[in-house]
């Protein structure tokens, strides 16, 4: 098992989230920042389960909601791998932050007008 992918994966048992909902939301927060790139290859199911000392099911359901979300992407032999940095929204996001840049780069406005812009804008919604 690649230990950089696990090792900072933990469920607390006294916790009252549901273990399965502490994975997804560890892998999910971890895509979403970029500590596991997209094609990064998760461990299978029954072996981070025994890692974690969790049932097989509760990463098996992990796993199939972060599925459901395109977040990985479960192929019979390759085994699940992160398939988007995020979720769709934060794509978007991304998308529209690049489109954002390339029109205040081709316009002249500095990084620091550019961020008092986007601050205004995101006040006002």
């Amino acid at each position: 098992m690649n230990s950089d992918v696990t090792a900072w994966l933990r469920i607390d048992p006294a916790s009252s989230v549901p273990p399965y909902e502490q994975l997804r939301v560890q892998i999910l927060d971890a895509a979403n920042d970029g500590s596991l790139p997209v094609g990064t290859r998760l461990p299978p199911v029954r072996t981070l389960a025994g890692h974690l000392g969790v049932a097989v099911n509760t990463v098996a359901r992990a796993y199939r909601e972060l599925e459901q979300a395109h977040i990985v992407v479960t192929r019979s032999r390759a085994g699940t791998v992160v398939a988007a940095a995020g979720d769709e929204a934060r794509r978007k996001a991304a998308e529209g932050a690049a489109e954002y840049a390339r029109l205040v780069k081709a316009n002249g406005i500095t990084e620091d007008e550019a961020v008092s812009y986007l601050r205004a804008a995101l006040r006002r919604r």
